[in-house]
C-alpha cells in the first residue's frame, strides 16, 4: 500500500487545475525553495502564472499512457514501461521520424495499476479529447506531452508543396489519432487559446500560430490578395489556409501578430 501527500487539501502551494478521463494536472500555486536573492523574482512569477504544472495519470490495466520521453518523475504501483520497437527497422523508422518533427524517437509506454507523475514543467498543460476533433488532431512540433495508450501518434508529410515551403510548420507533422484524451504543453493556457470551429468554410492565419488543428482541414499556404504584387503591397504577404470543416487552436500572441478570418464573413 502507498500513501502520499501529493494531493493533500491540507498542501496550500499544490491545487488540481483540470481533469479529464485518467489525467489530472496539478499546479504550484507558489515555489517555496527559494533562496533570498531569487525571492523577488519567484514572487512576481507565480503573480504572472509562471509556474510549475505537473501532469498524473491514474493508470488502469484497460488504459495505459504514452509519454514524452524521459518525463517520468514517479512510477506508484504495479507501473512498468516498455517500448514500442520492435525489430532494428521499426527503430529506424522512428528515429527518421524524430528528425523530422523535432519529436523524440521512442516514447516509453505505461503499463499496470498505479499512479504515473510526470516531471514538473513551467507550460501550460492542456488535455484534450480525441473524439472533439475531426479524423484526429495534427499539432505543432515539440507540443506533445503524453496520452492514453488507446490514441495513436505518427508522424505524416505534408500533402501540398506551398504548405511544406512556406507554412513555417514543417515539412512533416505529429497527428494523433484514434480515442482518448491527450496532454499537450502549450506556451498559452487554453482560456487564452482562440478556438476555431469550422464548417465547410475557410480560415486564413498570418503566420505559425496554429498549435493544433484538425486532420480534416486541407493545409495550404496561399497569397492575401489575387497577386503577388498586391500581397506585398498590402503587408500581408503569404497566409497559412484551412479549409473544411473542424477546429483550430491559435495562441494569440506567438510569433507576430495573428490574422484570422472566415470566408463567409468577409463577403458578408
Amino acid at each position: 500500500m502507498i500513501t502520499t501527500n501529493l494531493l493533500d487539501d491540507n498542501i496550500h502551494t499544490r491545487i488540481l487545475t483540470d481533469s479529464k478521463g485518467i489525467f489530472r494536472v496539478l499546479e504550484y500555486t507558489r515555489d517555496l525553495s527559494v533562496t533570498p536573492e531569487n525571492a523577488e523574482t519567484a514572487y512576481f512569477e507565480s503573480a504572472m502564472s509562471v509556474r510549475k504544472r505537473q501532469l498524473i495519470a491514474d493508470i488502469n490495466p484497460k488504459s495505459g499512457v504514452i509519454a514524452q520521453k524521459g518525463t517520468m518523475q514517479l512510477m506508484l504501483g504495479d507501473l512498468r514501461a516498455v517500448t514500442d520497437v520492435e525489430n532494428v527497422g521499426s527503430l529506424v523508422k522512428k528515429y527518421v521520424g524524430s528528425k523530422v518533427t523535432g519529436e523524440t524517437a521512442i516514447k516509453p509506454r505505461y503499463r499496470g495499476e498505479g499512479t504515473l507523475v510526470l516531471e514538473p514543467t513551467f507550460r501550460f498543460i492542456i488535455l484534450e479529447d480525441l473524439k472533439e476533433w475531426e479524423n484526429g488532431m495534427v499539432i505543432e512540433d515539440g507540443l506533445f506531452l503524453a496520452c492514453e495508450d488507446s490514441a495513436d501518434l505518427h508522424v505524416t508529410a505534408r500533402t501540398t508543396v506551398s504548405s511544406a515551403v512556406f507554412g513555417r510548420e514543417g515539412l512533416f507533422n505529429s497527428i494523433l489519432s484514434g480515442h482518448g484524451i491527450v496532454a499537450l504543453e502549450s506556451p498559452t493556457p487554453r482560456n487564452e487559446l482562440i478556438e476555431i470551429n469550422m464548417k465547410d468554410d475557410v480560415v486564413k492565419i498570418d503566420g505559425n500560430n496554429a498549435i493544433a488543428w484538425s486532420k480534416s482541414l486541407a493545409f495550404t499556404v496561399e497569397r492575401t490578395t489575387p497577386t503577388l504584387v498586391g500581397s506585398v503591397m498590402s503587408g500581408e504577404g503569404l497566409v497559412n489556409t484551412y479549409r473544411g470543416s473542424g477546429k483550430i487552436l491559435v495562441a494569440p500572441v506567438r510569433e507576430g501578430r495573428i490574422f484570422a478570418i472566415s470566408e463567409n464573413d468577409k463577403n458578408s
